[in-house]
């Protein structure tokens, strides 16, 4: 009887995770079809990856995407984790409850609600400033950071709250000052966080449609907006090949961040 369970548990975990993959497993294998068709095999090739290459609109606002998801993830990056010290460091400060309630707002407001709000806020400073005179790459920029800065604020924050404030401590009764303290204790010790923060934010940015669709212009459209537009009026080959490149490319991110953080960890150990 007790043998069986585990067994049990192991088969719906099983399910469970054939459930949430093989969906992107058959993406991928449909990849390599030959058939315009998307759901009908006909042997393999890579007919559809060299049309994705020859695909300008796609290039382009793949590279608008991936632009936009690296500058904002870094600017979501040092503000979160500024944030997130704030939180994990500076105890009971005035407005503390206000900061942190307005920092996590954007976990659970509707991205709906989000774009509109910073669309608006854009076509107001417009008026106002001249600035932005036309909504791009740094309009989606600023929205990105500011929603996914909130993740990184509290990934950075929980990291905090497992560390021993003794350590910092005893750099500063060794003389060290704030900012070498800092540098020498306190960062290498939440850099794990931040690079998690920092690939959350990324890939939120990359992912993101809702919020980009409010604050962008027709001169400046992201991959997903591409991508939506294109299955509306059919599914393409093309969308597969490029999902498994985007697939590939997560796998080989997370990957390397795995490494990096290993890597660490064995060097702190010894």
């Amino acid at each position: 009887m007790n043998d069986r369970r585990p067994r049990r548990l192991l088969a719906w975990l099983g399910l469970g995770y054939a459930f949430l993959y093989a969906p992107i497993l058959v993406l991928i294998l449909f990849s390599f079809n030959e058939s315009r068709l998307v759901t009908v095999w006909a042997g393999f090739s890579t007919r559809w990856y060299a049309e994705l290459a020859r695909n300008e609109r796609i290039i382009d606002a793949a590279l608008l995407s991936l632009s936009v998801a690296v500058v904002s993830a870094s600017l979501a990056t040092v503000l979160g984790g500024l944030a997130g010290l704030a939180l994990g460091r500076c105890g009971r400060f005035p407005l503390r409850i206000a900061f942190a309630a307005l920092l996590i707002a954007p976990l659970v407001m509707p991205e709906v609600i989000t774009g509109l709000s910073q669309l608006l806020l854009f076509v107001t400073l417009e008026g106002a400033f001249g600035w932005p005179s036309e909504r791009g790459f740094a309009t989606i920029v600023i929205a990105h950071a500011t929603f996914s800065l909130a993740y990184v604020a509290l990934v950075v924050e929980a990291r905090l709250a497992g560390l021993d404030p003794a350590l910092e401590e005893a750099a500063a009764d060794l003389g060290a000052r704030p900012l070498w303290a800092f540098a020498g204790v306190t960062l290498p010790l939440i850099a794990p966080a931040l690079v998690a923060g920092w690939l959350l934010a990324f890939t939120l940015s990359l992912d993101d449609l809702v919020i980009a669709s409010f604050v962008t212009g027709p001169g400046a459209t992201t991959l997903p907006m591409v991508v939506f537009s294109s299955i509306r009026l059919g599914l393409s080959p093309q969308i597969n090949a490029l999902a498994a490149l985007f697939v590939l490319m997560a796998l080989l991110v997370v990957g390397a961040a795995g490494w990096l953080i290993g890597r660490q960890r064995r060097i702190a150990a010894v």
